[in-house]
């Protein structure tokens, strides 16, 4: 016999990636065209792509860096309530840091690039707030 319904809807989850990258005791990170908040470099596997290949292709397409995949280390799992998706929606933010070539630039969808310390939360969505949480808190950013 199957177990009854609850009538309970899950919690949609977006999965996510990002690349964390500090400079100067600063975070660097990204605002897209229509958004208010910034975000960490990054975005959404595509079908078959790895972590580091999905990290590697968004910092390039949003920033215009190559990352070194071979340094590539996890930073953090961050479930956080999703930005501009509707209420209850979650988003877990898998976040990396790696070497890179290049001079972050903005690039593709990217209106607008910033170095932010943990003062500058306010201007961050959820997950980026957490984040800059977790540098604080290793001394990493001012």
């Amino acid at each position: 016999m199957p177990p009854p319904e609850t009538g309970a809807v899950p919690t949609p989850v977006i999965d996510a990636l990002a690349w964390v990258h500090v400079s100067g005791r600063r975070l660097l990170c990204v605002r897209t065209r229509g958004r208010s908040f910034y975000y960490l470099p990054g975005g959404k596997r595509e079908p078959g792509e790895s972590d580091g290949a999905a990290v590697a292709r968004e910092a390039r397409e949003e920033v215009g860096v190559a990352l070194r995949t071979a340094t590539l280390a996890p930073f953090a799992v961050v479930d956080e309530a999703a930005d501009g998706y509707p209420e209850g929606t979650r988003v877990r933010l898998s976040c990396y840091t790696a070497e890179h070539t290049g001079e972050p630039a903005p690039a593709a969808e990217i209106a607008d690039l910033a170095w932010l310390a943990h003062a500058d939360r306010p201007l961050c969505a959820p997950a980026v707030r957490r984040v800059l949480d977790e540098l604080q808190g290793r001394g990493e950013i001012d």
